[in-house]
């Protein structure tokens, strides 16, 4: 399979349309757009697919997050962090155009985000992040962009991937996570195809 986008390269920063957050005073809300992508070479006997939008560079610990006086160091171990999920994406389905998805920053978040019919969307991370915070606490459902911490040291890496199953259903309901879908798609994988940009938030650390 092969995972492209007409919204940025293999490798090459996204650009800030479609991040959840951009450079201000320190961080201002972006225009948080999802990006195109279009995929293609899966089997012929793919039933469904599965999207996944991950950064794998997330600080482990939050002590020295957007903190003034600090820097996040580039030897902190890191997490993951969620930002899209899309499973039972219809076989036929192999194009989802910048925009079709997310536009713009829902305080509490997305409850019902758009997508292809009959597909379903999960929880990104940003629903842990903003827990307890009274202005943007809730579940965010679908897809929010990238926005590290504006002190890190290091570039975050945003992998997208699409993978080919051969169910036509992970019957997921509701209030997922990346751990369900990874449960439920354990041993139904046919293919997979991945794409991965980068975005900092630190003018010092240019993606």
């Amino acid at each position: 399979m092969h995972l492209r986008s007409d919204s940025f390269a293999h490798g090459q920063p996204i650009p800030v349309k479609f991040a959840f957050g951009k450079i201000g005073d320190p961080v201002e809300l972006s225009d948080n757009l999802n990006p195109h992508l279009a995929w293609s070479g899966a089997p012929d006997d793919t039933r469904s697919f599965v999207l996944m939008c991950v950064d794998p560079d997330v600080p482990s610990k939050p002590d020295d997050v957007n903190k003034s006086d600090r820097q996040v160091p580039a030897d902190l171990p890191r997490a993951e962090f969620v930002h899209w999920l899309m499973v039972d994406i219809p076989p036929e389905c192999r194009e989802l155009g910048e925009g079709s998805c997310a536009e713009g920053v829902a305080p509490h978040g997305k409850k019902q985000p758009l997508g292809p019919p009959g597909a379903r969307q999960g929880i990104n991370d940003f629903t842990s992040w903003f827990a307890g915070d009274s202005d943007m606490e809730g579940d965010y459902f679908g897809y929010d962009g990238p926005c590290p911490p504006w002190n890190d040291s290091i570039v975050h890496h945003y992998h997208f991937r699409v993978y080919a199953l051969d169910v036509a259903s992970l019957g997921l309901e509701g209030r997922f996570t990346v751990a369900d879908v990874r449960r439920e798609m354990d041993g139904h994988v046919l293919a997979e195809a991945a794409l991965m940009g980068t975005y900092s938030l630190n003018p010092k650390v240019p993606a």
